[in-house]
């Protein structure tokens, strides 16, 4: 279940409904959703290989077939992190700093955990997210990605297309001063 933080007085907001309610109206779209217990052994594994995470997403197909109607995502695809990844702060230094994308930013959380911050209409919050927490930050929406200390997680990413996925780099002080 997700947390959100208010970065200025440290407000936590946690109740489901209250989450969704709060980020609903930040354009932010939020559903908790179960995993299925039959791919447990899976997502308790470290790593996995690309014959697993494609038994993990043929697992939650039902999922990737209600978003496609909802939404129209063409393609998806399983992010395995964690400490053992080669080139993971690397990899995790693209993306937290802030910075927005052409296309929807759309994560369902099967293992682990992170934290998405955001920047919108001046207001500076955070949502730490774990198992189970599906979010679609909607595109050109200013945010930022990191792990958390356990530096592990897996997500199913859905896309409209790859080609809006690279990251936006924005600098704070020009959002601000443009307030």
């Amino acid at each position: 279940m997700a947390t959100i933080t208010l970065l200025s007085n440290k407000t936590k907001i946690s109740n489901p409904s209250e989450v969704k309610d709060f980020l609903g109206k930040q354009g932010i779209e939020y559903r908790l959703w179960e995993t299925s217990s039959d791919i447990n052994n899976l997502l308790n594994q470290e790593s996995l290989s690309d014959q697993e995470k494609e038994e993990v997403l043929l697992k939650l197909d039902n999922r990737f077939q209600e978003l496609s109607k909802e939404f129209g995502y063409k393609a998806r695809d399983l992010i395995v992190l964690n400490p053992n990844v080669p080139g993971i702060q690397d990899m995790l230094a693209k993306f937290d700093k802030l910075h927005y994308h052409t296309d929807d930013e759309v994560r369902y959380i099967v293992d682990g955990s992170g934290i998405f911050g955001f920047l919108i209409n001046g207001q500076k919050f955070t949502v730490e997210v774990e198992k189970n927490d599906f979010i679609s930050v909607p595109k050109n929406t200013n945010h930022w990605f990191e792990l958390d200390s356990k530096l592990r997680i897996k997500a199913v990413r859905y896309f409209l297309d790859n080609s809006g996925w690279a990251p936006v780099y924005v600098n704070e002080k020009d959002l601000i001063s443009s307030n």
